[in-house]
């Protein structure tokens, strides 16, 4: 037997009166013509104040627009819309927030011309405030900690919760880092960070003082528990700052969230979150304020773990570079340095024999402090074999070897160089470079003179270690620009470009080289990114009265001969006092090299601020060696005499000859000197 067909107004008014889902009717013109009464969020409305009525008119809290939009579009299309997300305030509680799903399904024509809809509401403000959380939480964990720095890590997180969790909120962090015990309460706080720009309390974005005691920031600060704080008028902690605090009352914050950052049990400083919006925090929200403060905490140990090491590293690196550069006779030198990151740069300027110098720059792979160790040993072995007069091409070539030394297995290579070694006497300049830009060099007038140097491997990349150098003679005036990858800054893509752009800036060679560096950097805008280091020289020419040459036979007969060349030229200088020592160094070096080298002898004689050199070069290229003669020896002191009379002495090879040369220091022989005033000149010349 059939059941009875069941009546669909029965249907009708069993869902109408029992549906806990807003079910509404609307006419054409959006009034509503029936509702269930049962819906969550219409219960406590009169039925008159919503039928007859359109939705702004009982419920002005949510967002009309939206939906006047939506219910217009789903007339006009006929198309039913389905589960759109519409906010805004409860209108039968208006302390509440209240999220819906809107569904709206056109009603057919029927037959008078004016269609309906029927709306479906759904309250889903848990479920969107849980989505809300999850999704604040997505935010902080892919936006903050994008870089190693303090306060970049900070304004992310306030981003990241202002103002779609938070209505405001602040990061303060402890002056002096964290601390080795337990926090007082006087303990001093730098906010690095707030939003809104007008935030809603009196500290200022770099104020550094302590919270007022006691309130809610020290009660966190002492016991490292996050907390939910109400702000209301007669809040007792309100009086320990009444200026600090009346800010908050003034902006309408009725909620606070103090959250300890903490890592490893140590206190980094506070996050705050303040709400002056409809709804207050809840215990739900606390949750999200403390994952979101523990990410950003970790993020924040490491940025200052590497801020502390960035400073380690820097202050190691500015230890290992020259203290200050020398005053030469062959260049006057500038340099600039800037140490962004920490990393292995480094430049030298090395007094050499025969007033030589040797300008250096170099890069090293990698930055912190294992990239500045490796810069200062690399740099102390680069001037140790600088100082053993070694051709450019040989210095790079054993540099290389103590490079590889320092490689680990991973590494491409340890470090770029570029050597200049420029010669003011005969105005010769040898450059020589591994893996690095080559120097910048302006004429005095101003014109970049183009030099080829061979690009050499990188120091420590194994394989082929061809390093050739460029030789190329320079007028007085010449600037020299050496320089690191670092200072090409946004011109870095394109080398070729940065190099005439720094060629132009350094275009007036007449003005002071310190203006020349300065403008460098004004113009190059260095890299941030990276360590940039500029080191200018101008070169100098000595005067030709400065320097006597002769050219000698490699015959006994010439010691004298040179001795008393040497003794006319001193008395030209006004130098009489030296002669009686500079005789001894002269003969000594002539008579070794008619006894031991080749070829026609040359004699040099430098006057040079303060000091006077002697160069005696012969065509053999064997090294000579310094003897302690005994005393039944007939010879072996011929060295040992000239280093006891000479402050410095040495031997200076180049591929077809060497050169034996020394120093004095004029104003006063060393103290060495005075137990040879015994011995005259025949007696030296038999025991050497």
């Amino acid at each position: 037997m059939a059941s009875d067909p069941i009546d669909d107004a029965a249907v009708l008014n069993a869902l109408f009166g029992n549906s806990p889902q807003g079910l509404f009717v609307f006419d054409s013109e959006r009034k509503v013509t029936r509702y269930n009464p049962s819906g969550r969020g219409v219960r406590k409305l009169a039925a008159e104040d919503v039928v007859g009525h359109d939705v702004e008119e009982f419920a002005p809290g949510l967002e009309s627009a939206e939906l006047r939009s939506l219910m217009e579009e789903a007339l006009a299309s006929g198309v039913p819309l389905r589960g759109m997300l519409i906010r805004g305030q409860s209108p039968s509680d208006p302390d509440r927030t209240l999220a819906v799903e809107v569904s709206l399904f056109p009603l057919p024509d029927s037959g008078n011309g004016t269609p309906g809809l029927v709306g479906v509401v759904e309250d889903v403000t848990e479920r969107q405030a849980a989505a809300d959380r999850l999704a604040v939480l997505s935010k902080v964990n892919s936006t903050v900690g994008s870089t190693l720095d303090v306060r970049t890590t900070a304004d992310e997180l306030v981003r990241a919760l202002v103002p779609t969790f938070a209505d405001g909120a602040s990061v303060d962090l402890l002056d002096d880092g964290p601390p080795s015990g337990p926090l007082s309460s006087g303990v001093p706080l730098r906010r690095i960070s707030f939003a809104p720009a007008d935030t809603v309390t009196a500290r200022k974005e770099g104020d550094s003082r302590p919270f007022p005691y006691p309130t809610p920031y020290t009660q966190a600060l002492n016991d490292t528990e996050a907390r939910i704080v109400p702000v209301t008028p007669d809040a007792p902690w309100l009086a320990a700052d009444p200026d600090m605090f009346e800010p908050l009352l003034r902006a309408n914050v009725h909620s606070m969230i103090v959250v300890p950052l903490t890592v490893r049990n140590t206190v980094l400083g506070l996050l705050t979150l303040y709400r002056h919006r409809t709804d207050a925090f809840e215990e739900t929200d606390l949750d999200v304020a403390r994952q979101a403060a523990a990410t950003t905490a970790a993020h924040l140990d490491n940025a200052r773990s590497y801020r502390r090491e960035h400073m380690v590293a820097s202050t190691l690196q500015r230890k290992l570079q020259p203290s200050t550069t020398p005053r030469l006779s062959a260049v006057e030198t500038a340099h600039m340095y800037l140490p962004e990151s920490a990393g292995g740069d480094w430049y030298d300027v090395i007094p050499l024999s025969g007033t030589r110098v040797a300008l250096v720059v170099g890069d090293v792979a990698g930055h912190g402090i294992e990239a500045a160790a490796t810069m200062g040993q690399l740099r102390i072995a680069l001037r140790t074999l600088a100082l053993q007069d070694l051709e450019t091409d040989e210095l790079l070539t054993h540099l290389d070897e103590v490079a590889s030394q320092l490689a680990e297995p991973s590494d491409a290579y340890v470090a770029t160089c570029a050597v200049t070694v420029y010669n003011p006497v005969s105005r010769r300049c040898a450059m020589v470079r591994a893996g690095h830009p080559a120097p910048v060099i302006v004429d005095p007038a101003g014109s970049p003179i183009p030099v080829d140097v061979p690009l050499g491997p990188p120091l420590g990349a194994g394989g082929g270690r061809v390093f050739t150098p460029a030789l190329i003679d320079l007028p007085a005036g010449t600037l020299i620009a050496h320089y690191t990858n670092g200072l090409l800054g946004a011109h870095a893509h394109d080398p070729a470009a940065a190099r005439r752009r720094l060629a132009q800036t350094l275009a007036s060679p007449a003005r002071p080289l310190r203006e020349l560096s300065d403008d460098a950097v004004y113009r190059m805008a260095p890299s941030r990114d990276d360590d940039a280091v500029l080191l200018l020289a101008r070169t100098h020419t000595l005067a030709k009265e400065n320097v006597a040459d002769w050219t000698l036979p490699a015959e006994p007969s010439v010691v004298s001969t040179a001795r008393r060349l040497v003794d006319q030229q001193l008395a030209v200088w006004h130098l009489e006092e030296a002669a009686y020592t500079t005789g001894l160094i002269v003969s000594e070096l002539v008579t070794n090299a008619i006894r031991y080298g080749a070829g026609p002898i040359q004699l040099r004689l430098i006057h040079d601020s303060g000091r006077l050199l002697t160069e005696v070069t012969d065509a053999n290229s064997t090294s000579p060696h310094l003897r302690h003669a005994r005393e039944s020896d007939e010879g072996g002191r011929g060295l040992y005499i000239v280093m006891r009379l000479s402050t410095r002495w040495g031997v200076r090879h180049s591929h077809q000859d060497k050169t034996i040369w020394s120093e004095q220091r004029l104003g006063g022989e060393p103290d060495e000197a005075a137990g040879f005033e015994a011995f005259d000149v025949a007696e030296v010349e038999e025991l050497s």
